[in-house]
């Protein structure tokens, strides 16, 4: 696709101050750890701010989500208390705009979470983009379709989705290497020590200072507040993409992620989106909570 939201090589020269030149930029200043699990709904519902950083400062940081899932305690819920997890879901959805179906904990629960977590990493070995990609139609599985994405059949149909070589990741998923990959990414929560997710820890290759660690769910102004201080500098925002181009390159979005990307309120959001429905660019799915949207190609 033409259009990618961490690389734009002439935002580069205009959106930046003298502190970094553009050769700077061949290797990016920032490490981004995002500590996540594809069964948390608040890293669910910090998408709408993760794309927006990455429109509009992302050629500032390398992106790195890392799977750090509490699936011991997880088994219990699942077994214990399916009605709780139910109820998270539905209040995180409420709160946020981003559609969790909690009812899938009662029709249709993750029987072996620790399976869509090590998925993740057998999509990652083919490479970080198809990690990204994958992690994202396990979620939009999960929290608006409702599927057990410990099942086998489903995390073959998200492969197939994210585009990735089918057979190779049916081939990875039970492997020493996607093994090996989730016992690092446990390895770096611990060693990070973080103990709740979402988690995300910044770090300025540029500067011999300690990482800044921002533990729980916020608003995009305090990732923006926290990205000024490690840079030491006020970055400029690169421009935002015309809608449809955002929706081609990211193919399934919610009307949240819309208003937090382009700073518009739901009905703007909805008013824009409508425009493209009518033109048969993009149709909408039915989910519990608000609206999301799949481009048509």
């Amino acid at each position: 696709m033409s259009w990618n939201p961490t690389e734009h090589p002439s935002s580069i020269q205009t959106n930046t101050s003298a502190k970094y030149s553009y050769f700077d930029f061949l290797e990016k200043p920032l490490e981004m750890y995002v500590f996540i699990d594809p069964l948390c709904p608040e890293c669910w519902s910090m998408e709408p701010s993760l794309k927006k950083l990455s429109i509009e400062f992302g050629r500032f940081f390398t992106f790195n989500p890392i799977i750090s899932g509490q699936l011991h305690a997880l088994n219990s819920e699942i077994i214990h208390k399916p009605d709780e997890l139910r109820d998270t879901w539905e209040l995180t959805a409420k709160r946020t705009g981003m559609s969790c179906d909690g009812d899938l904990w009662l029709e249709n629960p993750i029987t072996s979470p620790w399976i869509a977590s090590l998925a993740i990493k057998a999509a990652e070995l083919q490479g970080k983009k198809a990690g990204r990609i994958f992690l994202r139609r396990l979620q939009e599985s999960a929290f608006l379709l409702k599927k057990d994405i410990s099942n086998e059949d489903v995390l073959t149909e998200c492969a197939y989705k994210a585009e990735l070589d089918v057979q190779e990741f049916q081939n990875d998923l039970f492997s020493t290497s996607a093994k090996k990959a989730l016992q690092c990414d446990l390895k770096l929560t611990q060693e990070m020590e973080v103990d709740r997710i979402p988690t995300i820890v910044f770090f300025n290759q540029f500067v011999d200072e300690p990482g800044i660690k921002i533990t729980g769910l916020h608003s995009y102004e305090t990732y923006v507040e926290v990205l000024k201080e490690i840079l030491q500098k006020v970055p400029l925002p690169s421009e935002k993409p015309p809608l449809e181009d955002f929706l081609s390159f990211y193919r399934i979005v919610g009307t949240k992620e819309v208003s937090v990307v382009y700073d518009w309120n739901v009905s703007e959001s909805e008013k824009e989106l409508k425009k493209l429905q009518l033109k048969r660019k993009v149709k909408r799915i039915p989910v519990k909570y608000g609206s999301f949207w799949k481009y048509i190609s």
